[in-house]
């Protein structure tokens, strides 16, 4: 079967003209919302999204007003979203356009390739959204409506593979309606070309997909094998000094930029756990106690974690990199998903501590 099925365009664009998601960010004319909404939605369901997408918006309704925010507060909306570093390069590509491009974003899907956090496929989803420009959008969802809809049975996660995808898609894209095009690929793939079930009864391509005629559309799309994700042993210390709980800066490239309580990887008993973060944070740590478990999976690390309870001197200054806060401070800042858990019973730790003090 040739790789560019005859009058599949017109019948996937009928199908979208019919069926097509009520999502908010369609039908805005704002290129702002759709690299937005984009962005959120890299790894992320749309149900998840959706509300996350109001609130941002809401706040930072153009690219000069997330541009003139500050990080924490960027990080703070996109807290539970996580994969933060798609907040940060959000952030840094809007100060980009804010200083390069006068507020508004370039038109082109090469231009829009110059802005931070912005890679092929969102490039590519923007500039035919927003501007009409045919450029393919090759997310897992087109990767695999096309690598089945054309019989593509190369590794479709390869560089070589992407490519090859890319450029089948662009071949299948009419002049006209790009944008859309492209949404109804990445429909299609959400809601019926579905991975292990696909409802091909239900499909507009029925008629013209390779892998159909093959027999199992579930062979395609080929994929590498995925890495397990690797578990590791966390130590959380909740410390307190009077009203107030003790909270790290994370400096690492995971979860950078976000507020997290003092950890140390590994299991320890109380009294090493103790003498470490005794001196690892040049704080007196009193009363160390065993409080609860918690567990978090990202991609490639699942953590489990040991969460302990403590105390130091009422007025205690914060190491470097640290800062004490309050139950208000404790919910305004932003701490990842992974110490939701370990929030939560700090939150109730300083309400006791405040109850006790009335």
């Amino acid at each position: 079967m040739s790789a560019r099925p005859a009058g599949a365009a017109a019948l996937l664009l009928a199908w979208y003209d019919e069926r097509k998601r009520d999502l908010p960010w369609r039908d805005t004319g704002d290129p702002y919302a759709t690299w937005v909404s984009e962005i959120m939605l890299q790894q992320t369901r749309v149900e998840t999204v959706i509300p996350y997408f109001r609130r941002f918006m809401a706040d930072f309704p153009t690219a000069a007003a997330l541009a003139a925010a500050p990080e924490d507060a960027v990080l703070k909306h996109w807290e539970g979203l996580g994969y933060y570093s798609r907040a940060r390069n959000l952030h840094r590509g809007a100060k980009q356009v804010a200083a390069d491009w006068g507020g508004e974003l370039p038109r082109t899907a090469a231009q829009l390739r110059g802005i931070a956090g912005i890679g092929p496929y969102t490039a590519g989803a923007i500039a035919s959204i927003a501007f009409g420009e045919r450029a393919a959008a090759v997310d897992g969802n087109v990767t695999r409506v096309i690598s089945r809809l054309t019989g593509f049975a190369g590794e479709a996660d390869s560089a070589a593979g992407r490519a090859e995808i890319a450029r089948r898609a662009e071949e299948l894209m009419p002049p006209e309606r790009p944008g859309d095009f492209n949404q109804a690929l990445m429909d299609l793939g959400a809601t019926v070309c579905l991975p292990a079930a696909p409802d091909c009864a239900a499909c507009p391509l029925r008629t013209c997909c390779a892998a159909r005629a093959m027999g199992d559309p579930r062979a395609l799309p080929v994929l590498a094998p995925k890495k397990k994700p690797r578990p590791m042993d966390w130590d959380v210390l909740l410390l307190r000094a009077g009203d107030r709980v003790l909270l790290r800066r994370r400096t690492e490239r995971m979860l950078k930029g976000l507020w997290v309580f003092p950890m140390a990887e590994g299991r320890r008993e109380a009294l090493d756990l103790a003498a470490e973060m005794q001196e690892r944070l040049a704080l007196p740590v009193r009363n160390l106690r065993r409080a609860g478990e918690a567990r978090h999976v990202f991609t490639h690390q699942i953590w489990n974690m040991v969460i302990w309870t403590a105390e130091t001197e009422a007025g205690a200054d914060a190491p470097e990199g640290c800062r004490f806060a309050g139950a208000a401070e404790l919910e305004a800042l932003a701490l990842p998903t992974a110490m939701r858990a370990a929030r939560a019973l700090a939150g109730r730790i300083l309400e006791d501590t405040e109850n006790d003090s009335v």
